[in-house]
């Protein structure tokens, strides 16, 4: 992946399940919007989805547009992340974005727990060993007031060899420009997160019951107040698109729940 350019890319979430049709469909449908390519996570909340290796792979077969694979110390011991990192080469696949992985929910620990053998440290130098170019997640944890401890974070990231750095999602200005000054020294190029809002309930879901994420009250007003909520919400997403580029190397785009179709929407120039 270039990180000279300003690089768009689409997250993408895994089916659950052996087929892949509809998904693949809805990403080969975006084949002439501007930008790089796709973004795909592994089992995201910690619940089962088809492996993001495969279906990485069947998204370069389908659409002929790069892949980042998304890998985890949550769910691979060390065998398995080395497999991992060299099936990826084997597969054409040339970047990952290396991650500690959400929390197993507690209801859910009775049947399955994490590995995490190794650390992300450990899992950037495996990456960069294996030939890879290595990305990590950036998140500023807005509802503890952790940026201080997030650059920290970043810092040993990029020690252990990262070379970009991907955000959670931003929702305006200000928070663009704090992660902006926070970064600006680590020499490293910074991707924003964007995720696009839907609807009242949903703005108000990211903003209390996800760990990371942090949506304005006057952005959520905006939500509850609004004619069309969606509307409102894929607006946002060009304006933060728009803010990444005068800030940022690129912007990782996350359509909420599948929806590939306000994409066009987002992208146009």
């Amino acid at each position: 992946m270039n990180t000279e350019a300003f690089v768009v890319t689409i997250e993408v979430v895994p089916p659950v399940g052996p087929d892949a049709t509809k998904v693949l469909d809805a990403l080969q449908a975006l084949g002439e919007l501007p930008f790089y390519g796709f973004s795909v996570a592994t089992n995201p909340v910690a619940k089962p989805r088809m492996s993001a290796m495969a279906l990485s792979t069947l998204i370069r077969q389908r659409t002929g547009k790069p892949a980042i694979l998304h890998l985890t110390t949550r769910d691979h011991n060390r065998l398995g992340l080395q497999g991992e990192l060299w099936g990826a080469r084997a597969m054409g696949i040339d970047t990952v974005l290396a991650a500690t992985g959400d929390f197993v929910a507690f209801k859910d620990r009775q049947y399955t727990s994490t590995v995490r053998d190794a650390d992300v440290y450990e899992l950037v130098g495996m990456a960069r060993e294996a030939g890879m170019h290595t990305g990590v997640v950036f998140d500023r944890h807005p509802e503890t007031d952790g940026l201080k401890r997030a650059v920290a974070h970043l810092e040993r990231k990029v020690d252990a060899g990262a070379q970009f750095a991907v955000t959670q999602p931003v929702y305006d200005e200000a928070g663009a420009d704090e992660i902006a000054t926070a970064t600006r020294d680590l020499g490293l190029p910074v991707i924003m997160g964007i995720l696009p809002l839907r609807t009242p309930r949903h703005a108000e879901f990211l903003h209390t019951r996800v760990a990371g994420i942090a949506v304005p009250e006057a952005l959520r007003k905006q939500m509850r107040e609004a004619a069309a909520p969606l509307a409102a919400g894929v607006a946002n997403a060009r304006e933060m698109v728009s803010l990444a580029r005068s800030r940022f190397a690129g912007a990782c785009i996350m359509p909420p729940f599948d929806h590939y179709e306000i994409m066009p929407e987002i992208l146009q120039i």
